[in-house]
């Protein structure tokens, strides 16, 4: 597809994340600074395939910088992962004149952006917003600060509680495949043990640790523990193992869950999901396609969108270091 673009569809898809109404917000601003029809479609990709599209303009996105979640709502959507539910998509794009395409979301939303390109060759821009931080090409995703700064206000507060009993408390925070969440928000919140997807340093240690910990005049202690750490035990199985071991210790699971997808977004998401959504309209204006636009020293950049989900989770191996010896 040649030619000056005159309409943009945007759709958000995946996890919410805070700051996708931020995203959304600048892509229909953007376009509407550069005289750029925008078309708002909602339930992400099975919308595209419902032809679920509402035109939008600068007043039709007041008020949601501040909101957390995806006004343009996020589904999953079975039909799109089809050759013929692409199809769909696609002549729907056509008959709506739409002439490229703004997708908001991670790893699996980029996925489906790359292979819809691939067969139709319609132009495709990616902004990075997931709170687990493991999108590649791109320093930091939209969402990632706002659920740093919920785990760590929740961590603080069960830390009031685990000093007053002398308790030692396992904290499970999201992080599937990345630890980003748990590693940053740990040593945030001062936490005496982080375990993280990226490796698995042995439940043996983790008790030793713990023990040591206990002769050194600690009586309370927070485990920070990513949903995919690589122990081999869900947190509640964790959690008994180190009763069977450490008997003076009195222990509570508390699990974060969908807590750290919601909230109003941070400044800093606000500003980041700003900047990525100006960055979406230019790079359409430009003739660019099938990439991202993400954040690199506080700059941005379009990177491959088949880089953007290749090898997505970043593992700063000396933030573990620090993370160690503050907590000794």
């Amino acid at each position: 597809m040649q030619g000056k673009i005159k309409k943009i569809g945007v759709l958000t898809s995946g996890g919410d994340a805070p700051g996708m109404n931020a995203a959304i917000r600048a892509v229909v601003r953007g376009c509407a600074f550069q005289e750029i029809e925008c078309v708002g479609i909602y339930r992400g990709y099975e919308g595209l395939i419902e032809s679920d599209f509402e035109a939008l303009n600068a007043r039709s996105v007041r008020n949601i910088i501040s909101r957390g979640g995806t006004f343009l709502k996020s589904a999953r959507s079975k039909e799109f992962r089809t050759t013929e539910g692409r199809k769909k998509a696609y002549d729907n794009l056509k008959n709506a004149e739409i002439d490229a395409l703004v997708v908001i979301g991670g790893d699996g939303t980029f996925t489906g952006a790359l292979i819809f390109n691939e067969e139709h060759d319609f132009p495709v821009i990616g902004i990075p917003a997931t709170i687990d931080n493991d999108i590649n090409g791109t320093d930091y995703t939209i969402g990632y600060d706002t659920a740093l700064n919920t785990v760590v206000e929740a961590i603080d507060k069960i830390r009031d509680t685990a000093s007053s009993h002398n308790r030692l408390f396992l904290v499970e925070v999201m992080g599937r495949d990345a630890g980003d969440i748990a590693l940053n928000s740990g040593i945030g919140a001062g936490a005496e043990e982080i375990l993280i997807p990226e490796e698995d340093r042995g439940i043996e240690r983790l008790v030793e640790s713990l023990k040591k910990s206990r002769k050194s005049g600690k009586t309370s202690s927070i485990i920070v523990v990513a949903e995919g750490d690589k122990s081999g035990k869900n947190i509640f199985e964790l959690a008994e193992y180190i009763e069977g071991h450490l008997e003076d210790y009195e222990i509570r699971v508390s699990v974060l869950g969908h807590i750290q997808r919601g909230g109003s977004p941070s400044c800093y998401d606000r500003v980041l999901a700003s900047k990525l959504g100006i960055g979406a309209v230019d790079a359409l204006i430009n003739g660019e396609r099938t990439i991202m636009v993400g954040i690199h020293h506080q700059k941005v950049v379009s990177v491959p969108l088949e880089t953007a989900i290749k090898n997505g989770a970043k593992y700063d191996k000396n933030l573990r270091r620090v993370a160690d010896i503050t907590s000794v």
